[in-house]
């Protein structure tokens, strides 16, 4: 099957603007009048459109996004009284669900963003009701859900997690990070390997219609590699996927064989899905209070953050998996834990021989001035989520109380890193924030929503916004031979925009195409 795609201007990082594409079986095979003077078996008149390569995700949670899709919708509301009235719904809709468990709320409409279990007792006290926040290193959880799991007042705060008391000392209803989640999530009903391929169904869905085609899922516990593996045998995974399986510090070790024979069952399906890559977690967030420092918070003076890894146990891990062949990508945020992230890196070089790793440290939220050119000098991919660099209401309600102004205005020095030669990817952090590319294309370029410009000295230009939303994801995903441009040889991903985003914010989504075929 040949198609001469026609007409409008077509946009490919490094290139002038151009018109024309040949393809054939999905593959681009010529460019330009040489595609407009060949024969075809179709031709697509674009009109005065734009074509641009089919965006990725570097960095996200699809499983987690459709899981929390299935539960009570409240992300963007801005008050106790419009959750409540969200979660009510839902309850009285879904009378049969033995736990309710959504996201994801705003933590910064309270202020220190601690959240009360009596204010969802007032509205669902007989069933448990787990909400996820937006950072997703915070829940809030109801009364019943803290009996259920038995945290009281005597209850210790496990290593690496937190849980908000009252004066009394009695649980508030907030915990923090993963294994704090755990006290309460352990004893929620399991995702089954069906469920989770419809959450996975989900989160195509969404890609797709927003012109994404190739990502990540850079979290995967127990189970979900099993739906992956699941969803591509059954054909409703529609994109191409990279996996990182999650390796915990009580564990890692006891799990590698497990994970090495996942990648195994993966391998009749490599060229759709690569799995292997495996994800650590450093530290925690900034508007939590628990991303790792190398100063302590302002509001907490004795308190400088969570290192998830002692600096030995980390450096342990990515060495051993490294010499094994995976991807390293380590979710690092505080000044404290990106330091202690490119250490483990540069052992892990010193060490284990040469090979093109590819290691990527995603989010990169506050880095210290000495650790910017070891970006560059280690090869480490900077994943950022451009929807967050503006001065949103988590960094003015929660974060800068915590850090002070000059921590907080050294957030996402992307212009610094560029310039310093560090390759750069763009992720969503979906759920965190929209899976929607055209949402965050321009926000590092006016580092705004709106507002004024936040550190306007790191801003980049709108074409290498584009290039990390493409080119910039395919290469972390070893997929920049096939995926991120249009270039003779490549796949025909690409998606077609009613103007010329490099002139126009509000550009939007005609169509969108994989392999030359439409998707939307």
């Amino acid at each position: 099957m040949r198609q001469i795609f026609k007409g409008g201007q077509a946009w490919s990082p490094g290139k002038a603007p151009f018109s024309g594409i040949l393809v054939e079986d999905g593959q681009i095979i010529a460019l330009g009048q040489s595609a407009l003077n060949s024969s075809a078996d179709e031709t697509i008149d674009l009109g005065q459109s734009f074509l641009i390569p089919a965006f990725g995700d570097g960095h996200a949670h699809p499983i987690f996004a459709g899981r929390e899709a299935a539960g009570p919708k409240v992300n963007g509301l801005q008050s106790i009284k419009e959750i409540q009235v969200a979660v009510s719904e839902f309850a009285n809709e879904n009378k049969d669900i033995p736990w309710i468990i959504g996201g994801a709320y705003e933590a910064a409409i309270i202020e220190g963003g601690d959240f009360d279990a009596h204010w969802l007792d007032e509205v669902v006290s007989q069933r448990p009701v787990v909400l996820h926040a937006v950072d997703h290193h915070t829940i809030w959880v109801n009364s019943k859900a803290l009996e259920l799991s038995g945290i009281t007042a005597a209850t210790k705060d496990p290593a690496g997690g937190s849980i908000s008391r009252r004066q009394d000392g009695s649980p508030k209803g907030t915990l923090r990070e993963p294994e704090a989640f755990a006290l309460v999530l352990n004893n929620s009903p399991k995702n089954t390997i069906e469920s989770d391929v419809k959450a996975i169904k989900y989160a195509c869905q969404q890609y797709l219609k927003s012109g994404v085609t190739f990502a990540n899922d850079s979290w995967l516990e127990a189970g979900m590699a099993e739906a992956y593996l699941a969803a591509v045998k059954s054909g409703d995974l529609k994109i191409d996927m990279n996996i990182s399986h999650l390796a915990n510090p009580d564990s890692w070790r006891g799990d590698i064989a497990k994970i090495e024979s996942l990648v195994k069952e993966f391998e009749p399906y490599k060229s759709q899905v690569n799995a292997r890559s495996v994800k650590f977690l450093a530290d925690g967030a900034l508007s939590s209070g628990t991303a790792a420092l190398l100063e302590p918070y302002l509001d907490q003076p004795e308190f400088s953050g969570l290192k998830i890894w002692s600096d030995v146990e980390l450096m342990a891990a990515v060495k051993e998996f490294d010499s094994r062949g995976f991807q390293i990508h380590i979710h690092a945020i505080g000044d404290g834990a990106i330091r202690q992230a490119l250490d483990a890196f540069e052992a892990m070089q010193r060490v284990n021989p040469k090979w093109d790793r590819r290691p990527v440290l995603v989010h990169a939220q506050l880095i210290h001035p000495q650790d910017l050119p070891r970006f560059s000098e280690l090869g480490v991919i900077a994943n950022f989520q451009p929807l967050w660099m503006y001065l949103d209401p988590m960094n003015k309600e929660l974060i800068l109380p915590r850090i002070g102004e000059v921590r907080n205005n050294q957030q996402y020095q992307l212009r610094t890193l560029v310039d310093s030669g560090a390759r750069i990817a763009f992720g969503s952090d979906w759920p965190v924030t929209s899976e929607v590319p055209l949402e965050g294309l321009n926000v590092p370029v006016t580092r705004s929503k709106g507002g004024p410009a936040w550190s306007p000295n790191e801003a980049i230009s709108i074409e290498e916004s584009l290039q990390f939303y493409t080119a910039g994801v395919a290469y972390q995903n070893f997929r920049e031979n096939d995926l991120g441009k249009l270039e003779v040889g490549f796949r025909a991903d690409f998606v077609v925009l009613n103007k010329d985003p490099l002139k126009n914010s509000d550009a939007e989504i005609l169509s969108v195409y994989k392999a030359g075929k439409k998707v939307r």
